[in-house]
């Protein structure tokens, strides 16, 4: 079986060069078919939902962090100690089935212990590489702001290359790969700001948000007895193939050109220094493949780039001096003002 036959793809189905769009309620020629969604969006809710019954934590906010592994993107979790960010990435692995590895991120952690080094073996008296755990599917970067630039840089190759090169030797990560960082607010003290450049390598950015008293009530009764586990849903290779369905989804010529017109925006806004990179805009474009692949369409609508793109874009802009509105303000101004197509 080929590998479009392996995403739900059929070669009847596949887009052709010459595509376009057509008027009216008429749709491009899609790059996957409606079966292959309608399984991809049952798995999505059956994932959801067993992961919402170990964390407590919103659907959309579950959903936001997948976006990372099934559109092939990194996810920054920004928020306050305790709310449930490691529990989540966590839990998100046992789901799926994935190698899972967390790195507790300390000012005086190296390169070396994030990707592994040579050690010398003397029964056998030569040099073998001990892999470090970015070698994993899933990489929990702890408190990702609490080491040095240095220590941060091993990362950057690693989540835009999927590789690491070690002593001059390219080694591959494991397919499939995310790196899910926490950040906790509420400490500057010893911490390190992220930069721009590793920044612009997270997909999305979000928060958990402060639980309500009817949350917090349920966070208790589940802890009474200890966190639960949970269930393993799908395998790693079910996850590359739901991969394969998000790449599929149409985005059509006008959706494109809206998605264009919001990031050309965010570049010459009020206050902005340096707005949204091309890099950005590709990342928008996946999450909003990602996110009608989680309503159960084949294409992409302007609601779908609407969704996403408060936790795609702000923390890849850079305000300048005096700036009155924060980046999330100027996005949502954007959205509010850029014409949607038809």
């Amino acid at each position: 079986m080929t590998q479009l036959q392996n995403a739900g793809v059929t070669p009847s189905d596949a887009p052709s060069p010459n595509t376009t769009s057509t008027p009216g309620n008429a749709h491009p020629q899609m790059g996957v078919t409606q079966a292959a969604v309608d399984s991809f969006t049952a798995d999505i809710d059956t994932l959801t939902s067993n992961i919402t019954a170990v964390v407590v934590a919103t659907d959309k906010t579950v959903k936001l962090t997948l976006l990372g592994l099934f559109a092939k993107g990194h996810v920054l979790l920004e928020d306050l100690p305790g709310v449930g960010k490691t529990l989540l990435a966590k839990t998100i692995a046992q789901s799926v089935r994935c190698q899972f590895k967390r790195i507790q991120f300390t000012p005086d952690l190296l390169p070396s212990d994030i990707t592994g080094t040579s050690v010398f073996d003397m029964k056998e008296t030569r040099f073998d590489f001990l892999p470090g755990p970015i070698f994993a599917n899933i990489v929990l970067a702890d408190e990702i702001n609490r080491t040095g630039p240095r220590t941060q840089s091993a990362l950057l190759e690693a989540m835009a290359e999927y590789q690491v090169t070690v002593e001059g030797e390219a080694r591959l990560l494991p397919t499939p790969f995310m790196v899910i960082a926490t950040q906790n607010m509420a400490e500057s003290h010893g911490a390190f700001p992220l930069p721009e450049s590793q920044l612009d390598r997270f997909l999305v950015a979000l928060g958990m948000g402060t639980p309500t008293p009817e949350a917090e009530m349920e966070i208790l009764a589940r802890s009474q007895g200890g966190i639960p586990e949970a269930h393993e849903i799908m395998t790693g290779e079910r996850v590359v193939e739901m991969q394969g369905v998000v790449a599929g989804i149409e985005v059509s010529e006008p959706v494109r050109q809206y998605m264009v017109n919001v990031v050309q925006a965010t570049r010459v806004a009020d206050g902005v220094q340096f707005g949204v990179s091309p890099r950005g805009g590709a990342a928008l474009q996946r999450a909003a493949q990602c996110w009608a692949a989680f309503s159960g369409r084949t294409f992409v609508e302007p609601g779908d780039v609407k969704a996403v793109a408060p936790y795609v874009l702000p923390h890849r802009i850079i305000l300048g001096a005096g700036a009155a509105l924060r980046p999330a303000q100027i996005v949502a101004s954007i959205l509010d003002s850029v014409a949607v197509p038809a």
